[in-house]
């Protein structure tokens, strides 16, 4: 149908100043109107992801025991957790792998709040967060929250060799393994002007060095609970004479720290959402059978 066309005369009622200001003085508070509806059925955030149906989680990629292998196939602790919480909430889980950045501040960048430059990201959460206040400070587009394990660095010794490990002076001349590129291998290597760095064999990871006592190849290796735990539980024979100990050594958190997630910063109810699922999951002892299907001790956070 052809738009009528009316020429703007005197004769026209909208060409009127007068019926312009009354049309107006309706139509503006019916605008407003509107744009308040709109705002109010704009969907939240958890909304959102209900309605897409899928959770997205960010996982570390060659971080065993919590995540680990093909990324089609990962498996390992935060993974089982994933899975866990994806099934509170209702939802479908979709894993977003991604590599280690240069530090904390660039994995919650990449995966949380802004996405990586390659174009993969954000996801809606980040696993294996350590629960900081300075991080969360340094990094206000994120919210940093459910702690659910805490993380410690052990000695893993056999005390078939080193019987027994009360500080750094009982380590001298033992063949010792720590992560390559770790916190915990500096520490070590450094410690008391480099006294043991020459007993110090790096391996690519945690676990890998923690199977180095098993395999006879060190004495010790300082690495986490969880790493040493893992491969304990992962050996055929457990003999009696493997331990762990505490290493007090100057730059290691005596008590360790916190490990949760992290969301971004306005996604409060996607927050509150898996915190309760969390609860949800230690109350009932699903999160305990999680811990010891992977061979860890569930700690309190």
């Amino acid at each position: 149908m052809p738009i009528p066309f009316f020429p703007e005369n005197k004769h026209f009622p909208m060409t009127d100043p007068k019926v312009q200001r009354r049309t107006l003085a309706v139509l503006l508070p019916l605008a407003l109107g509107w744009s308040a509806v709109c705002a109010q059925t704009e969907l939240s955030d958890l909304a959102k992801i209900q309605a897409s149906g899928v959770l997205k989680v960010g996982v570390y990629k060659n971080n065993a025991p919590f995540s680990d292998g093909p990324v089609t196939d990962m498996k390992g602790l935060d993974i089982d957790i994933a899975k866990a919480l994806a099934k509170q909430l209702q939802l479908k889980l979709t894993l977003l792998p991604f590599d280690a950045g240069e530090n904390m501040g660039d994995d919650l960048r990449n995966m949380v709040w802004r996405g990586h430059y390659l174009g993969y990201g954000p996801a809606d959460v980040m696993m294996h967060v350590p629960v900081d206040k300075y991080l969360a400070q340094q990094n206000r587009q994120v919210f940093i929250f459910a702690p659910y394990m805490r993380q410690t660095q052990v000695l893993l010794h056999d005390t078939a060799v080193l019987p027994s490990v009360s500080g750094s002076e009982d380590l001298k001349g033992f063949k010792l393994a720590a992560e390559r590129g770790t916190g915990t291998a500096s520490v070590l290597m450094a410690h008391n002007a480099g006294m043991l760095m020459s007993q110090v064999a790096l391996y690519s990871t945690g676990v890998e060095a923690a199977k180095a006592v098993i395999d006879g190849k060190a004495a010790g290796a300082f690495v986490m609970r969880s790493q040493a735990e893992s491969i304990l539980s992962q050996s055929q024979s457990q003999p009696a004479h493997w331990s762990m100990s505490p290493l007090p050594l100057y730059g290691v958190p005596e008590n360790g720290w916190p490990l949760g997630m992290a969301v971004k910063t306005d996604y409060k109810d996607l927050a509150q959402a898996m915190q309760k699922a969390m609860q949800e999951l230690r109350s009932s002892g699903e999160l305990l059978a999680i811990f010891k299907s992977n061979g860890m001790t569930l700690t309190s956070p």
